[in-house]
């Protein structure tokens, strides 16, 4: 469905909680995505530029590494800013949905493994009531995003 059902105090806590690892978007996203590369090495093979490191810290060190873990820590960071406007939300995950099932040809699961990942990092540094928090939006994340990918023939 294309509504959301966040009660204004899921809204608080999810944004409190995803605040804490936005404040540093840039090696936390880094950490995210070399996590997922290392541990699930054939999501490297979306990116060119990636395959030939093997060594997590070489992957950590990445210009591109870095700059990508940011773009996808920009890009939750909006969504996480319109959880109360379903119409705005969607206006974000929709072409980014869209361009990565038609021009990229990321496989949807990867989505997952992604938000996966960012809970696991959120328990690890705050606890579980801060990763108990942001569960329900990365579940409505991965749901829209592979609502896009049906539209898409995938």
């Amino acid at each position: 469905s294309s509504t959301m059902s966040f009660s204004e105090a899921e809204v608080q806590s999810a944004r409190g909680a995803w605040e804490k690892l936005y404040v540093d978007a840039e090696d936390n996203g880094t950490t995210v995505l070399v996590r997922m590369f290392t541990e699930h090495p054939d999501t490297k093979s979306y990116f060119t530029h990636f395959k030939g490191m093997d060594s997590a810290e070489e992957m950590k060190q990445s210009d591109q590494v870095r700059g990508h873990g940011k773009k996808v820590f920009t890009a939750i960071n909006d969504m996480v800013q319109h959880l109360d406007n379903s119409e705005a939300f969607l206006g974000i995950v929709n072409p980014l949905g869209k361009k990565h099932a038609t021009q990229l040809k990321i496989d949807p699961k990867n989505f997952r493994i992604i938000c996966d990942i960012i809970l696991q990092l959120m328990e690890e540094k705050f606890g579980g009531d801060c990763k108990a928090s942001f569960e329900k939006v990365t579940n409505e994340i991965c749901t829209h995003l592979n609502n896009v990918y049906k539209e898409e023939g995938w």
